[in-house]
């Protein structure tokens, strides 16, 4: 019985590991700024939250350097482009746009390192899903709206 080839490579996925670290870089300089320049008695509590928020995708991206480095790759030390506004809801609107993104492709990347049977990687990227989720629902929750059904990038 013959195995196929796997339909990503380490090198890939070293490379898709990358821009998530670039992602979570971008959370991190987001969630900082917009976590104190909002203003006004209705968005106190999520700019508490959204300097949580900050401090658990430092975490992230060092779980995902980590990996990056057992792969064998150079972790990425480029954010993603942060979008700023005057308005506090495009703010909240950028990080949930933001985090919708984040989830699939996270959600991807669990199959493919299931693929590669990078079970210890696959399980780390969980436990941040864990995490993405409880954001993505704190933001639409502060701009009054259900979360957004995120999918899978694909």
């Amino acid at each position: 019985m013959s195995t196929a080839a796997p339909a990503i490579t380490r090198e890939k996925l070293i490379d898709l590991l990358n821009e998530d670290l670039s992602r979570e870089y971008q959370a991190i300089i987001a969630y900082g700024n917009y976590s104190q320049v909002l203003k006004g008695p209705q968005y106190m509590n999520i700019a508490g939250e959204l300097e949580v928020h900050a401090k658990e995708e430092l975490e992230h991206a060092l779980k995902i350097a980590y990996q990056i480095d057992y792969l064998g790759g150079m972790p990425s030390v480029t954010p993603k482009p942060v979008k700023t506004s005057e308005k506090a809801e495009d703010m909240l609107r950028f990080d949930l746009e933001n985090e919708t993104e984040t989830i699939r492709q996270y959600r991807r990347r669990v199959k493919q390192a299931d693929e590669l049977n990078e079970f210890a990687l696959s399980e780390t990227i969980r436990e941040i899903l864990t995490d993405e989720q409880d954001h993505l629902v704190a933001l639409a929750t502060a701009l009054n709206q259900d979360p957004p059904n995120v999918g899978i990038a694909d």
